[in-house]
Parts: C-alpha cells; structure tokens; sequence
C-alpha cells in the first residue's frame, strides 16, 4: 500500500528503533535523505516498492520521503535493512531493477555477512557498454578467490556463471598485463549423443564443442580484436588434448566442462601449470557425459586436492542461477527428484547425465561392442 499524498521532508536520514503498536506488530520509520531521489529508490510507477511489497509479509507505506514498515519484528528489520542497502547502491551511482531487489532480498534472509552492495557494486570488467559483476554472493566469493588463489576450482549447476566470470577475470587480467595471454580449453565430450562423422578441417570438427568460449569472448571483446588476438596467440581456444606436453607461463587458463575430464586428463590439466600463471576448473558434477563406468576427474579432484594450499573450491548452486528463473526450478526439482529416488527399492538408481549411450543418442548400452567382446 502506497500513500503518496504529502510532500513532507526531512533533513535526517535512517531507520528509527522498532516500537510494538497496540495491536503487537512492530513499527519501522525509514526517512529518505533529500539527496536522494525516490523514484530511484522505489522505481518508475512504484515498479520496485510492488517488489518489496510481495518480497515481505509487511505493510509498507510512504509519504513523501519517510517509509513506514509495519510487521513482525523480523519482517520490519529486513525490510529496513533492504532499504539501506538500495540507498547505499543509489548513492553508488547504481541503477536499480527488480531483478536487483529480487536478488538482495534472499541475500538478507540467508544472512551471510557480507552486505548485497559491496557484491553488486564490485566491477569485474567494463566490455562493449556494459559492466560484468557478481550478482550472488557465492559468485563474489568465487571472484574474490580468483584474485587470491592460484587453482580455483567452482563447482555448480548450470546457469550459475561459473565460465562467464572465469572468463571476465581473465579478460581483465590480460588488460592489466598481470598474464600475456589467455588459454580457453575443454573435453571434445558429446553431450548424450553421437555427432558421426563431421566434414571439414580438424578446427573445423572441434569448433562446435569450443563456440560457447567464442560466444563468451565475443561479449567481452571487440569482436574485431579476437580474430588478431587469436591469430598472435595471446588468445587460444583449444581442446584438452591440445594441453599434453606443454608448460603454460605467464597465462590465465580456464578449463571449462570440467566434469567430463577422465581422472587422467584431470592430472594431466593441472600439472601444465607453470611460473605467472592462473588456472580456474569450472564444471557441473550433476551433467557427466562419460562413458558408464569412467569416473569424472573434477569429483574425483575434490578428495585429492581439498586442503592444499594456493587452492580453492567454490560451490555454487541454485541460488546462483542468474539465468531465467526457471532454470533455478529445474535445478532443484532435478535435485529433489535425485533424492527421492536415489534409495527407493526397485526404482531405477541414475545419477543424471552418467548413463551410457550408443551411437544413437537412445542411451541403451551399445550392443555392437557387447557383441565385440564376446566375439573375443
């Protein structure tokens, strides 16, 4: 509920303390400095108070720049808070959305200690018109550990901005010439279906497994740099396989799709490390594509490295998704379809994405080597 009759206005700023009404709820005043515009801070057409207003089981009301909460006490302080930190981002030179509000709020109620302004205030980088930021605060932290470790591991679900901030960092690291060039790879693994043969050269073959680092680049880069940059070799997009026998100096590595590297890739991977250089490991454990029975490297990575110093593994997960909302829904109906079944007698125990599929994409084991073997 929205009243926007009077025009008063005050010269102090802030929340004052709750105080019980008659009837019990909890009472919050929160007054706009005048150096700050409400329509910013509550959207054009109230847009952003309508957020609010279905975000909280409180009554919100306004009159001229003073905010009043009524609520349960926990309701009313969350609300106040929100309003803090949408000032603080406003007084920061933001622009607020409702996917914004939508984000600070789940911030505020898992209280994770770090305030939703300084995660939707850090710059990653500046491409095209655009800035790229976290926007959770497990991407912030993922973020942060690129800058301070040297093997980040980031572990999640689909649409969790795993590669794309990956990614960012490296393209901003080659900006500040802290790397002299960047080294994008992953595994030329099909995801549960058999391509057949593909005409054309040999970069022409992998090219369809590596376009969604090419499609990240262009988002990032002058679209008419990359093909220079490539050709100098400051910028390379390769399959794994392209990474034995060499020592990579002075380079940001991603390995993207990590969770379809065999054990063996995984060491293979991680000792091209070399002097100068950053790698990050991203994948999702949930879509393996592997044969049945071939262990994924970045599981099995998590018991061999978890502890060692320099480093770290971000786990990211529903909460992150920052594609469409949906995609957070199919997450965690896929996780909680996982669970149910994962131990009810006489159902079929599947880890998604781990099923064995034949050269018809229909998943069923591949008779043809079946017959090979016996043939043998």
């Amino acid at each position: 509920m929205t009243d926007t009759s009077g025009d008063s206005r005050h010269r102090d700023r802030g929340a004052t303390p709750p105080g019980p009404l008659p009837d019990g709820p909890t009472q919050v005043k929160v007054v706009i400095g005048d150096d700050h515009s409400m329509v910013s801070l509550l959207g054009s057409g109230d847009e952003l108070l309508r957020v609010i207003e279905g975000s909280f089981d409180a009554d919100i009301h306004v009159r001229g720049n003073e905010i009043t909460i009524s609520g349960s006490p926990a309701e009313t302080a969350l609300v106040a808070e929100l309003f803090s930190e949408l000032t603080a981002l406003v007084a920061g030179g933001a622009e607020l959305t409702a996917n914004a509000v939508e984000r600070i709020v789940p911030m505020l109620r898992r209280k994770s200690g770090v305030r939703p302004a300084e995660v939707l205030t850090l710059d990653i980088l500046s491409a095209r018109g655009r800035t790229i930021r976290p926007k959770t605060v497990n991407q912030k932290r993922y973020v942060d550990a690129i800058d301070n470790h040297t093997i980040v591991f980031c572990i999640g679900p689909a649409g969790t901005g795993k590669t794309y901030l990956a990614m960012a960092k490296a393209v901003k690291a080659l900006q500040a010439k802290e790397v002299t060039r960047i080294i994008l790879t992953r595994p030329a693994v099909e995801a549960g279906e058999r391509l057949g043969f593909l005409p054309g050269t040999l970069y022409e073959k992998i090219d369809p497994y590596l376009r969604p680092l090419y499609d990240a680049l262009h988002d990032m880069l002058d679209p008419d740099s990359i093909p220079r940059l490539m050709a100098a070799g400051t910028i390379e997009v390769a399959p794994l396989a392209y990474m034995r026998g060499r020592t990579l100096n002075d380079s940001f590595i991603i390995l993207d799709e990590a969770q379809n590297t065999s054990a063996e890739q995984m060491k293979m991977f991680l000792t091209r490390l070399g002097f100068g250089a950053k790698m990050v490991v991203t994948g999702d454990i949930t879509q393996v594509d592997l044969a049945a029975g071939q262990a994924s490297g970045l599981r099995l990575v998590q018991d061999v490295l978890e502890g060692v110093d320099d480093i770290y593994f971000a786990r990211l997960n529903s909460h992150d998704v920052v594609r469409h909302r949906l995609v957070s829904d199919i997450v965690n109906a896929y996780a909680a379809y996982d669970a149910r079944t994962r131990d009810a007698p006489g159902r079929p125990q599947r880890v998604p994405g781990s099923a064995r599929r034949d050269d018809r994409g229909t998943g069923q084991p591949d008779r043809r080597a079946a017959r090979g073997r016996r043939a043998q």
